[in-house]
């Protein structure tokens, strides 16, 4: 079964909440198995900075979905919970991203694996890499690194400050 690593964000409402139902709802779906998360962060906005601050976290899943059903069950869970998609980089209820599938490197439509901008994002690589140190990351269809390897190097880590535990464990399945 694969492995995959989703990010999560949110700055509008209540952003522990939405995290917390948005980790639920993975967990419910079926052939999806949440394995670990990090702790929550609070985060500085990119790119779009005229916006409140981002609460951040990195879960880790098993999945018997493809890596496009995947993408459509998040876009669905986005959906459900009020995402709206009016600024680019802008003010979000949520936003899911798939960083990693596995270790493969996927170019398909609108699906892009690993996240193209991920390794530029220390609000992505800081949870990352608290989960998952020693992870590879496909930087193309032949080099790879470790998420420490690239968090040694990301700027904008002093932006990203953690902010309280996600325990998904206990989080009802009703």
């Amino acid at each position: 079964m694969p492995t995959v690593f989703l990010g999560l964000g949110s700055n509008i409402g209540d952003r522990h909440m939405l995290l917390a139902e948005a980790v639920r709802m993975l967990h419910l779906t079926t052939g999806i198995h949440i394995q670990q998360s990090s702790t929550i962060y609070e985060t500085d906005p990119v790119g779009y900075v005229e916006q409140d601050p981002f609460l951040n976290v990195v879960v880790k899943a098993q999945t018997e979905l493809s890596a496009a059903d995947l993408l459509r069950r998040t876009q669905e869970i986005e959906n459900e919970l009020g995402r709206t998609r009016d600024i680019r980089w802008g003010p979000r209820t949520l936003d899911i991203d798939i960083l990693l599938y596995d270790h493969l490197y996927i170019q398909e439509g609108n699906l892009l694996v690993p996240h193209p901008r991920m390794c530029e994002r220390a609000f992505v690589m800081v949870p990352l890499a608290e989960i998952a140190p020693d992870i590879l990351i496909p930087l193309g269809k032949e080099e790879q690194v470790t998420a420490a390897e690239v968090l040694a190097h990301v700027e904008g880590k002093e932006g990203v400050q953690p902010w309280k535990p996600l325990p998904w464990e206990n989080i009802p399945d009703t």
